[in-house]
C-alpha cells in the first residue's frame, strides 16, 4: 500500500519526495536539463501554455524540470504548498522582503541573525521602510514593537550563534493577532528538525548551501509556503533572475537524500560535544538548545525533533586561549560556513564581526571569547578526543 506524503517518515521523504515513478528516459536519478531554453511544437502549444491549460518550462530564469525535483521534494519535507529556488540563501532573503514590503511599512527583525540579513533589514531603509529589532529570547518584547504599520516579523530559530529557540507557537499568535506576516529562517534546524509551517508560520526560508545541500559545494537558497504567496515572490524572483542553476539544483537533489542521515548524525555528535564542554573547566559557557542549562531548552524540546548540528562556547581565557584552541585542532578546518559533512571551526568575533569595535562587539553580544563549531559526520568519539587534546594546549 502506497503511503500518502504526511503519511510518510522524513527518511522517506528526503528520498523520493518531489520524484515520480517515471523519470525522463526511464532514468532512476532525476536528470540534469542543461538549457536555457524549452521549445514548443505549435504557436497553440505555447498559447495553451501561457492560458495555463498545460504544464510546460519557457526559459530557464523562469524555472527548470532539475530544479522543480529539488522544489517539490522541499515543498513535501516543509510540508508546504509550495517552495521557490534561489541562487543562495541571501538572494530568497532578499527576494521574500521585495515582494512582500512597501513604502512607509514597518517591520520587527529579532537580534542575533546571521549578518547580512540584518544588512539588508538597514539597506531597506533607503526605500522608506524603518526596522525594529528585539531580542530573540523575549517574546513580549516583540509584541511590545508592533505598530499599525508593521507588516512583517522576521526571526531565525534557531538563531546563529547563541542558538536562541523562538517560541514559533507564541509568536504565530502574535502575528495573527496583528494581522502580520511571519517569516522564519530555519537554516539552523532544517525540515528534518523542525517544520515552522506546521505552526502556521507564513513563510520559512533556508540557505539550502547549509544542511539541506550538505556537502559544501553547491550555494542555494529557498522559501516555502503557501501557493498564492509563493507565486507572487516567484515574479520578483523572475523579475531579478536569482535562479539555480540545473547542475546545482542537481547537487542540491542529491544532498536532500542523505539530509535525515546526516542530520541524525550531526545530532548525536553535537549533543555530546555540547555536553563534554559544559563539564570542561577551560568552558565558561556553552550555547546548545539540548542542554538543559540552555535558555532555551524547554522551547526547543516542545517543537524541535532533534537540537542541530550547531555547538557554540565561550573559553575562560580569552582570545588568547581562542587562537591556541583553534590552532590546536586537528579534524575541524577553520571556515566560515556551516551545516556540510565536515566539523568547521569559527571565531565569529574576528571572521564575521571583524570590522566592528569592542562596544559594537557587545551590542551584538559577541564575544571574542565566543567559538562557532559546525559538527560534521565524522566519528564522535575522534571529534571529542580532539577538542579535549585541543582544550589542553
Amino acid at each position: 500500500m502506497s503511503l500518502v506524503a504526511d503519511e510518510q517518515h522524513i527518511m522517506t521523504q528526503v528520498v523520493h519526495g518531489g520524484e515520480g515513478k517515471k523519470q525522463y528516459q526511464s532514468s532512476l536519478v532525476p536528470a540534469i536539463s542543461q538549457t536555457t531554453t524549452f521549445t514548443f511544437s505549435s504557436l497553440k502549444e505555447f498559447n495553451d501554455f501561457k492560458d495555463q491549460k498545460r504544464d510546460a518550462f519557457e526559459y530557464g530564469r523562469y524555472g527548470n524540470p532539475t530544479q522543480r525535483v529539488a522544489e517539490e521534494k522541499i515543498a513535501e519535507l516543509e510540508n508546504a504548498e509550495d517552495s521557490l529556488l534561489f541562487s543562495s540563501g541571501m538572494a530568497a532573503i532578499c527576494t521574500v522582503l521585495l515582494a512582500i514590503l512597501r513604502s512607509n511599512q514597518h517591520v520587527i527583525i529579532t537580534q542575533d541573525c546571521y549578518r547580512h540579513t540584518a544588512q539588508f533589514f538597514a539597506t531597506l531603509e533607503k526605500f522608506g521602510i524603518e526596522t525594529t529589532v528585539v531580542s530573540p529570547d523575549d517574546i513580549g518584547a516583540i509584541s511590545a514593537a508592533l505598530r499599525p504599520e508593521t507588516k512583517l516579523i522576521f526571526t531565525e530559530s534557531p538563531t546563529n550563534p547563541h542558538l536562541h529557540v523562538i517560541d514559533l507557537e507564541r509568536l504565530v499568535g502574535i502575528s495573527r493577532k496583528a494581522n502580520v506576516k511571519l517569516v522564519v529562517d530555519s537554516t539552523l534546524a532544517t525540515p528534518v528538525n523542525q517544520r515552522p509551517l506546521d505552526f502556521d508560520v507564513d513563510l520559512v526560508v533556508h540557505s539550502a548551501t547549509k544542511y539541506m545541500a550538505g556537502h559544501n559545494d553547491v550555494l542555494a537558497g529557498v522559501v516555502s509556503g503557501n501557493r498564492g504567496i509563493i507565486s507572487a515572490i516567484r515574479d520578483f524572483h523572475h523579475m531579478l533572475g536569482a535562479t539555480l542553476d540545473p547542475n546545482s539544483a542537481y547537487l542540491l537533489n542529491r544532498g536532500l537524500k542523505t539530509l535525515g542521515l546526516r542530520l541524525k548524525q550531526q545530532n548525536q555528535s553535537a549533543l555530546a560535544i555540547a555536553k563534554v564542554l559544559e563539564e570542561d573547566k577551560n568552558v565558561s559557557l556553552v550555547y546548545y538548545p539540548g542542554l538543559t542549562s540552555h535558555p532555551s531548552h524547554e522551547i526547543a524540546y516542545k517543537q524541535m525533533h532533534g537540537f542541530g548540528g550547531l555547538v557554540s562556547f565561550e573559553l575562560s581565557g580569552g582570545l588568547c586561549k581562542v587562537e591556541k584552541f583553534i590552532q590546536a585542532l586537528e579534524i575541524p578546518q577553520i571556515a566560515p560556513s556551516l551545516g556540510g559533512v565536515e566539523t568547521l571551526v569559527s571565531h565569529p568575533a574576528s571572521m564575521v564581526y571583524y570590522d566592528l569595535s569592542d562596544e559594537q562587539l557587545e551590542q551584538q553580544r559577541i564575544s571574542k571569547s565566543l567559538v562557532r563549531l559546525s559538527v560534521g559526520i565524522e566519528d564522535c568519539s575522534d571529534l571529542i578526543a580532539d577538542i579535549k587534546k585541543a582544550l589542553r594546549s
